[in-house]
This record gives C-alpha cells, sequence and structure tokens, in this order.
C-alpha cells in the first residue's frame, strides 16, 4: 500500500505572479502535487499557468494536453520544445466569487537521475456558467526532459496576473506505490 507524507504546504498571504515550491527531498519514490489556485483576471474566468523545475527556462518540456471549455466540444494542444509546462486552467475573477480552482500533479519517479520525468497534470475552472470559456477540465501529459532530480517547481501564470491570497499548494512525497 502507499504511504503518502506532507513534504512542503504553503499558502499565499499575498497575491504573487510566481510562486517557488522550497527545497524538495529526494527520498521518496513519486510526487504527488494539489494545488487550490484563484488568479486576478479582472473580468475573465479562465486563464493558463505554467510549471517550470529546478528554475530550468530552457526549452525543455514537452507536453500534449485534452481540455474541454465548450459544451460539446473537446481540444487538444501540443507543444514538443516549451519553456515551461502545461498551460493548465486557473479560475479567473469571472468565475463565481471566492471559488478557487483544484489541480493535481503526479511525478512518478521525480528523483531518478537516469530518465526524463513524465508527468500528468488535472486542472479545472468551475464556474455556475455554461458559457464558453468561463469553465473549463483539462488534462495534460507532460515530460521535463533533464534527468536531474526534481527538487523544486515555480508556479507561474502566464502573463501579468497574479495568483491571490490564499491560492495554496500541498506536495506529498509518496513511497510504496
Amino acid at each position: 500500500m502507499a504511504a503518502f507524507t506532507v513534504i512542503e504546504h504553503d499558502e499565499l498571504s499575498s497575491a504573487a505572479a510566481t510562486w517557488t515550491s522550497g527545497t524538495l527531498p529526494t527520498t521518496y519514490d513519486h510526487l504527488y502535487i494539489v494545488v487550490s489556485q484563484r488568479v486576478d483576471t479582472g473580468t475573465g474566468a479562465n486563464y493558463s499557468g505554467t510549471w517550470q523545475f529546478n528554475g530550468d527556462t530552457g526549452a525543455n518540456y514537452a507536453m500534449t494536453d485534452i481540455q474541454t471549455y465548450r459544451a460539446g466540444i473537446v481540444g487538444t494542444y501540443r507543444i514538443s520544445s516549451g519553456t515551461a509546462l502545461g498551460y493548465p486552467n486557473l479560475t479567473g475573477e469571472g468565475s463565481v466569487a471566492n471559488t478557487f480552482g483544484t489541480m493535481t500533479v503526479w511525478i512518478p519517479n521525480y528523483a531518478n537521475t537516469s530518465n526524463y520525468k513524465p508527468l500528468i497534470i488535472n486542472s479545472n475552472n468551475p464556474n455556475a456558467s455554461i458559457t464558453d470559456s468561463e469553465w473549463s477540465l483539462k488534462v495534460t501529459a507532460g515530460m521535463w526532459r533533464s534527468t536531474a532530480a526534481i527538487t523544486s517547481f515555480t508556479l507561474g501564470t502566464n502573463g501579468t496576473h497574479n495568483y491571490m491570497q490564499y491560492s495554496n499548494y500541498t506536495v506529498y512525497g509518496v513511497t510504496g506505490a
């Protein structure tokens, strides 16, 4: 049976454009990260975020996602050499007041120094509207093309907006899975 151990938790006390973890230990088998977030987009409801590892801003990220943000429409998006990973959906101020979106990230074998790092991001932007682009669901399969162990991550907002106060994340170290 897998054991999940909280290795880091952070909650923003004020708005921030980027958000960087502390140094993560490499003593677990896998990482599981849960994020509750909202961004200050003015009237926008759906916005994109970014992930980077160990401060790497080079073109070392690849990803494919499948998403829906319109009734009856499913789309895909692909990047083969990006400078960040993801574009997970973030919840903007046009969403229901005080509602935060969630994101989960699974990173197997994050401390392995022989292989690139695959990961899966699930993100959603809840809303009380079915208007196009005011809600979304997205699953992203990604790869950080580095053999370095993941010891930190940075979440960005892919633009000029900020993560709002009370956005938070929890990093779990997973053993035995």
